[in-house]
Parts: C-alpha cells; structure tokens; sequence
C-alpha cells in the first residue's frame, strides 16, 4: 500500500488499546514464528504514553507468553515521539506527519531499521529489519485498534 494517513498528534493517534498480528522470518535460518496480542497505549503522569505489549509468540511451533514495555515520549512537535525502552534508554524517534517514518537503531554490533506507515485511524503497520552478526531478522507488525 503507497498511501499513507498523516497524523498530526501522534500520541493522540497511538493512545488507547490496538490487536497486534506479528510475524517473524529468520533469513539465516528460513525459521518462522508469529506474535498474536495486544498493545495498550497509557497515558504516563509525566506525559507521553506507556506502550505495553503482550501475547503469545509462536516460534517453531512452540508457543511462549511473550510482553514488552515502551515509552512514547512528547517530541518537539505533536506529530514526533521520543520512543525509549522501559527503562528509558533511547530506541528511536518516530514522526507520523507524512504517515510514514523510518528510524534507526544501533543494537551492539548488530542494526535495526524500521519503517512505520499509518494506513487509517485503525491501522498501522512497523516492518523492522534487524542486520548484523548475530541476527538476520524481519519483523512486520499490523496494529488494528480494539473498540
């Protein structure tokens, strides 16, 4: 899909609860698992957003609960967030303006690359690869929000 729904006030856009649909592809190896879940999107007393994750992962047909915590940060417009782990070190930037966002993410020896693209109100999607010595990952995520 080329066409992207700009968002104007990303943490407005991300807050609340969406269905995450997620699969996995290990290049190296040809394995592939999947991601069923949800994401909440809350509100964080200081600002900003917590994001937390959780689900099922399914990886060569073994299924293991699987969660994750962020934190989307105010950026320096409506449209930017600050995305740093839950422990507040930085991950990435992310801006919605256009409805599309790459960002960066050095990780040790290896390197993340995601692309964020906003089909609608209701859907978006994160394709991250993941390049280095030890990894030779794609993850692509749908969010669908819930309600």
């Amino acid at each position: 899909m080329d066409d992207f729904w700009p968002v104007a006030d990303v943490l407005a856009y991300l807050a609340g609860s969406w269905r995450v649909e997620r699969s996995v592809r290990d290049h190296a190896s040809g394995a592939e698992g999947t991601f069923s879940g949800t994401t909440a999107f809350e509100p964080l007393e200081a600002g900003g957003l917590l994001h937390h994750e959780s689900g099922t992962f399914v990886w060569q047909g073994v299924a293991r609960p699987a969660e994750r915590t962020l934190r989307f940060l105010p950026g320096s417009t409506p449209s930017r967030a600050d995305v740093r782990f839950a422990d507040g070190r930085p991950f990435h930037d992310l801006d919605l303006a256009s409805g599309r966002h790459t960002a960066e993410h050095p990780c040790a020896a290896d390197h993340y690359r995601g692309e964020f693209t906003v089909h609608d109100a209701n859907h978006w999607r994160t394709v991250w690869q993941l390049g280095g010595p030890a990894k030779d990952l794609t993850l692509t995520t749908d969010y669908t929000r819930e309600g």
